[in-house]
């Protein structure tokens, strides 16, 4: 009988447990700091699709771009942290903070798991103008501060482009473009001489041969973008920080909050149609808990600082 009753009451604890763990009580806001169609946003709809399936919780995405991507970042920092409310996105706070349009970067809030992973944003040409790196180069060289580079200020890819200047040793004419939309209307028109850019938003005009991609700066080649060389490779030495897409909440969101979010995200990426909707995205399913999310964001965060100090000083 003792045994009975001592078994019943390890149920009862572990029901009451699950009912009392943290789940959202509403719909939640997905805060993006960027616009519908790039590989931010259609991420963000991948993870709102299979968190629902799993929780029965409708997941909003909310797309706020703009002001390198400060806009989004304040919204969120402004809600209440109740686990309702959270930015999905890439490196954008400690960039923008580095850059000095922000007085805060990561550490404004409580970081939650990480979702997916996207290579460092390539560096592509038109082809009519440019066949490949050694030709964009040479023709930088013969008319410095002339060519034509997308970029927004302070923004991830801001960096990127600075530290290829310098490493190619040439001088571009940086302009702040708009959109990915825009920036691709600049590249086909001529009126751009280079882009960054998302796979997922220059694969088709790649296969197309509407597009070259100059080089992408990792360290080595990532099985999504195989046939692109790395600027290693090339003679380049350019290595940039990865697109990580986190979750970053307001900074007194509990740690039950984020433990749920954790969990699911570690639910839905052992389902196999999740992987394959991530990777629909052209991008790659990446997970790491809240605490290693931090960690990288303070490698990050380092990595974008130095870039900035370095060519400070040049």
């Amino acid at each position: 009988m003792k045994k009975a009753l001592l078994a019943l009451l390890v149920v009862l604890v572990a029901v009451s447990g699950a009912f009392a763990e943290w789940k959202p009580t509403t719909p939640v806001s997905i805060i993006v700091p960027a616009g519908a169609g790039g590989n931010t946003d259609l991420s963000a709809r991948v993870f709102a699709q299979y968190a629902k399936e799993l929780s029965g919780v409708d997941f909003i995405v909310v797309n706020a771009n703009g002001a390198a991507g400060s806009i989004a970042a304040d919204q969120v920092r402004s809600a209440a942290p109740d686990g309702h409310t959270f930015l999905y996105g890439h490196n954008l706070v400690n960039v923008a903070n580095v850059a000095g349009i922000t007085d805060y970067n990561y550490t404004a809030f409580k970081l939650g798991p990480t979702f997916a992973k996207d290579p460092a944003q390539q560096l592509y040409v038109n082809p009519n103008k440019y066949k490949n790196l050694k030709e964009f180069i040479a023709a930088a060289k013969e008319k410095p501060g002339e060519l034509v580079a997308c970029t927004e200020v302070g923004a991830y890819t801001y960096y990127e482009i600075l530290k290829f200047q310098d490493l190619a040793g040439i001088e571009l004419d940086l302009v702040d473009y708009g959109s990915n939309s825009d920036k691709i209307v600049g590249m086909l028109s001529g009126q751009v001489d280079m882009m960054p850019g998302a796979y997922i938003n220059c694969k088709d005009y790649l296969e197309s041969g509407q597009f070259t991609a100059l080089g992408v700066p990792s360290a080595e080649r990532y099985e999504l973008i195989k046939d692109i060389p790395t600027f290693k490779e090339q003679g380049i030495d350019l290595v940039y920080p990865d697109c990580d897409f986190s979750f970053y909440f307001p900074k007194e969101t509990p740690d039950e909050v984020i433990a749920w979010y954790e969990n699911i995200v570690q639910e839905m990426e052992k389902k196999p149609e999740c992987l394959e909707a991530i990777r629909k995205v052209e991008m790659m399913p990446y997970y790491l808990s809240a605490a290693d999310s931090e960690k990288h964001d303070a490698e990050y965060f380092n990595i974008f600082k130095s870039i900035a100090d370095e060519l400070a000083t040049k």
